[in-house]
């Protein structure tokens, strides 16, 4: 096993017991509710409907990529071998990251409900704030899955 530097203490970085599938599919819903958001404030700015449509359409694609993150996600929660002295630590981090998953996608479907309207309504300002929230929500959950995958692979050494 390899050995990094972590700052006064070795590590040992064992192989992980999955596949990086649940990563890949993850960086989905991260970009295209990004772009949505992005899209919504070019609607806000220009009134132009098509930036709507971009907006519908990016929502549409980020939870159906939140859905099959979040399935991946789940099998390998599932099959992954945790180490026994850090699970506790990382049981909270885990919640943290489903729960942060679960509303993202419960807002994120209601976003698109909300952008499905017609006319201005449909983005300012309920569908504006609710792509703010849903974005915001995807970087937390984003940064809080990969801290927990970096915690389930490095082990300390005694």
């Amino acid at each position: 096993m390899a050995s990094i530097y972590t700052g006064g203490s070795a590590a040992r970085v064992r192989r992980a017991r999955s596949h990086p599938i649940h990563g890949i599919l993850s960086a989905f819903p991260l970009a295209l509710f990004t772009a949505a958001l992005v899209a919504d404030i070019a609607y806000a700015n220009s009134a132009n409907m098509q930036w709507a449509n971009f907006a519908v359409w990016l929502i549409a694609g980020g939870c159906a990529a939140g859905v099959l993150a979040a399935v991946a996600g789940i099998v390998d929660a599932l099959l992954m071998r945790r180490h026994r002295t850090s699970r506790r630590r990382r049981g909270a981090a885990d919640l943290a990251h489903g729960l942060g998953t679960l509303a993202m996608l419960l807002l994120g479907i209601i976003n698109g409900f909300v952008h499905s309207r017609d006319a201005w309504t449909s983005v300012v300002p309920t569908g504006l704030t609710l792509s703010v929230i849903v974005t915001l929500l995807a970087w937390i959950t984003s940064w809080v899955g990969y801290t927990v995958r970096d915690e389930a692979v490095v082990e300390e050494v005694r």
